[in-house]
């Protein structure tokens, strides 16, 4: 009997351990998904590449493969780049049917496994404090998707509240503002005691590590202030549920992107020349180069905006030809690759 695949789809790092925290997550999905086939492969800077990684799976004898996000929001990369990587392969492979799921996005579990990684940062702190007397401190990736950036604040305002945070800010790691440094410098004059820095990411990376070095960095011109530094998501159990919970609605067919505020397919302010955009592909020349510093010039801080050089034109509802953002399986005779 034909086999079932699912392809964990991330973005890829020139980190070597955040290309280990990856694959150690595809291992502990893999024994929870005895029916399937279970895989991962990266955008860029690591291989498999997603074609790849989807050819792996095909030699292994799967038939139907689930693509699913490795990702936390839908910006450029779930919306743009994964589909057309996902769509260019089964244009190429017709007799393969391809579902893509949707992003992680913001879910009781994910907030559960953010509040655990909080408290065991507060439990590692010199001294205990109440929790109106600190200050937290959310940090996203940052993007040029106004829609994902505010996932970010929603996230840091569903935790700061349910958490009874004194104070909540919200920084990003590149592209949107404030940047990690400018917003503890500026939340160090609010007057608290405690700044608790939280990077909202799966997993580490240049970026992660740079907020935690950014962070300390802060924390010595104020020593008069505690500044705590909580672990990123991680492998953490309710992460795990959640990349299985994508699993199986995406093998039901149950899920669904909210494309409400999709600047792909709507009039946003400040964005409204990508209304309509034409789906291309993503930056070729970092495909696969691995983690080699000598590779490339550029970190990937996101101080370049992913995105700008794309001339998007959709004249399809945003339905990235034929493949509605994952929610339906492909059909070759709606678009072209």
């Amino acid at each position: 009997m034909a086999r079932t695949g699912v392809m964990i789809c991330g973005h890829g790092s020139r980190d070597p351990d955040a290309i280990d925290e990856i694959e150690r997550l595809v291992q502990k999905l893999a024994p929870r998904l005895p029916d399937y086939e279970v895989a991962g492969s990266y955008l860029e800077f690591a291989r498999p590449i997603i074609r790849e990684g989807l050819e792996g799976l095909v030699e292994k004898g799967c038939e139907r493969i689930l693509a699913i996000p490795g990702m936390l929001f839908a910006a450029g990369h779930v919306k743009n780049d994964l589909p057309w990587e996902v769509n260019s392969f089964a244009a190429d492979h017709l007799d393969i049917q391809i579902v893509m799921g949707r992003e992680l996005a913001i879910t009781p579990l994910l907030l559960k496994a953010a509040e655990d990684r909080i408290h065991a940062a507060e439990a590692h702190a010199h001294h205990d404090m109440a929790r109106d007397e600190t200050c937290l401190v959310v940090v996203g990736r940052g993007t040029n998707d106004s829609d994902a950036n505010s996932n970010v604040a929603k996230v840091a305002r569903m935790l700061g509240e349910g958490m009874g945070f004194g104070w909540t800010e919200v920084a990003y790691s590149g592209v949107a503002h404030p940047r990690v440094d400018d917003c503890l410098r500026r939340a160090a004059k609010l007057g608290f005691r405690r700044y608790l820095v939280f990077p909202y990411f799966l997993f580490t990376g240049v970026l992660v590590k740079r907020i935690y070095e950014q962070t300390q960095q802060v924390a010595g011109e104020f020593p008069q202030i505690e500044f705590l530094r909580a672990h990123y998501l991680d492998d953490h159990p309710q992460v795990v549920e959640a990349f299985i919970e994508r699993v199986r609605e995406t093998d039901q067919g149950v899920g669904a992107m909210n494309c409400q505020l999709c600047k792909y397919r709507t009039q946003i302010i400040g964005y409204e020349k990508d209304q309509g955009a034409q789906q291309t592909g993503h930056h070729h020349h970092v495909r696969g180069i691995g983690t080699d510093e000598g590779h490339h010039a550029h970190d990937h801080d996101h101080k370049h905006d992913h995105h700008h050089g794309h001339a998007h034109d959709h004249k399809h509802d945003h339905d990235h030809h034929g493949h509605d953002h994952g929610h339906g399986h492909y059909n070759p005779g709606r678009g072209r690759h």
